[in-house]
């Protein structure tokens, strides 16, 4: 047997692995439109490039144009809103407020019209209230009391203890007597002769001897005229209200006022003569406060010897004169306390005389410079404007310090407004507003107050949505 030749089968070709360097062909590519740039692709064509930055480019620019809303017909859905806030347009009142500075306290010190005489021998401190029948000081150590009204005290009030003129009858002599009667503080006559003596005489039978003059006199007891007058019904007032009774509370100062005046002076310690003074009691309109003593004790009491204030405190404003428009009596005001806390008040009063501010006398001289030192004194020159504020208890504990004031200087009812944070400055001038599809309407502004603005315009409406950029 021949030897059989034994043939291997040949091996199926195999492709070459790749190398290191083929294997991350593809990661290269990838990196490669990742990063913008041309790179080769293994595999077959692996001489062909991808230009991957033409097309980046190109979707970039797309981008831009729908940004900027560029190209595109009519029909082109609008472009979304930019990020922000969106609110409506709404109809209401838009106020303007003005603020000034003001001085709370209790007003301007008065003097009390002390008409009492003597050495002063108490005085109250200041600060204290006084109220209907209580002591404003003591004089002799007699207290001079408050009493409520608008008249002042100008005459002693009491009985009027003159009666009128009562004649006393002239006795008659009988006829043919020669002697005639001695008249009380009179002369002695006797008709058809001369009387010899102090007040004796001789006269014929026909004739008759009078001695007697006629005179006046107030009789022991005699009745009393009661005192009349406005002044007495004030005071009567007061008494009464005090909680004195047995007398009317009418024009006449009666019996049965002096018995109510007596346990009156009884109550104060003083001597029971049913007669008021006109030093014992001082009229206010109501309770004072105690200023400043001008005097002290031990001295002679004078008509400026105490001050007084109202018990009310009340905001005193010096109000530029050709800004004062405002200051009419009756405006509501609101005042603004250190703290922050606001209190309601009103214009009481309104001073006539302006008053040149604490510069006027810079421009003082003569020739041109006192021309122009003038007319920057009207310009500073202020009224004061009072204001009382009718809720005490929204001032707390402060009594007095600088206070700000603001009144209403504009007012618009029934307005179109946005917050003014909603406008936007137009490429054409003016402003407008962004509605929320990204188009822009002009609009004109009015008043601008509390952080909103009056807007009108043809496509402005009340509910119009609007964007508020950030």
């Amino acid at each position: 047997m021949t030897d059989l030749e034994r043939t291997e089968p040949e091996p199926e070709p195999t492709e070459p692995e790749p190398t290191e360097q083929e294997s991350r062909e593809p990661d290269r590519a990838a990196e490669a439109v990742a990063e913008g740039i041309a790179a080769p692709v293994a595999g077959a064509g692996r001489g062909r490039t991808v230009l991957v930055a033409g097309a980046v480019a190109l979707v970039a620019a797309v981008a831009v144009v729908g940004a900027l809303g560029l190209g595109g017909g009519a029909d082109d859905p609008a472009a979304p809103a930019r990020s922000g806030s969106t609110v409506q347009v709404t109809k209401e009142n838009l106020v303007e407020r003005t603020q000034v500075e003001g001085q709370l306290g209790y007003g301007a010190e008065i003097p009390l019209p002390v008409k009492a005489t003597g050495t002063v021998t108490w005085l109250p401190e200041p600060g204290t209230t006084v109220e209907r029948g209580g002591d404003l000081l003591r004089v002799d150590d007699r207290p001079v009391v408050l009493l409520y009204g608008a008249l002042p005290m100008f005459r002693e009030l009491g009985l009027d203890q003159q009666a009128p003129p009562t004649p006393t009858p002239t006795p008659t002599a009988t006829p043919g007597s020669g002697r005639g009667v001695d008249g009380s503080g009179g002369s002695a006559a006797s008709s058809g002769s001369s009387g010899k003596g102090g007040g004796t005489g001789t006269g014929t039978s026909t004739g008759t001897g009078t001695g007697t003059a006629t005179g006046t006199a107030s009789a022991p007891g005699a009745p009393t005229r009661p005192l009349r007058g406005m002044d007495v019904m004030q005071f009567e007032r007061n008494l009464a209200a005090l909680g004195y009774t047995g007398f009317t509370v009418d024009e006449e100062f009666t019996t049965g006022t002096a018995t109510a005046v007596k346990r009156w002076q009884k109550s104060l310690g003083l001597p029971q003569t049913g007669r008021v003074g006109i030093g014992d009691v001082i009229y206010s309109t109501g309770q004072v406060r105690i200023g400043h003593a001008a005097v002290r004790l031990g001295s002679a009491v004078g008509e400026n010897a105490l001050t007084h204030t109202g018990t009310a405190r009340k905001v005193v404003v010096n109000a530029s004169a050709q800004e004062a428009s405002w200051a009419v009596r009756g405006t509501a005001v609101t005042v603004t306390l250190p703290d922050g806390r606001e209190a309601l008040g009103e214009v009481a009063s309104v001073g006539t005389s302006a008053t040149a501010g604490p510069d006027s006398g810079a421009g003082g001289g003569g020739g041109e410079g006192g021309g122009q030192g003038g007319g920057s004194d009207a310009a500073r020159a202020t009224v004061p404007v009072t204001v009382v504020i009718a809720d005490q208890e929204a001032l707390g504990r402060l009594e007095s310090g600088p206070v700000g004031v603001s009144y209403v200087g504009k007012e618009r009812r029934g307005v179109l407004a946005v917050p003014v944070a909603a406008l936007v400055a137009l490429a054409e001038g003016g402003h407008g507003l962004e509605t929320t599809d990204g188009t822009f309407v002009a609009v004109q502004t009015g008043l601008f107050a509390d952080g909103k603005v009056e807007v009108s315009g043809p496509a402005v409406r009340e509910g119009l949505k609007v964007r508020v950029p950030e």
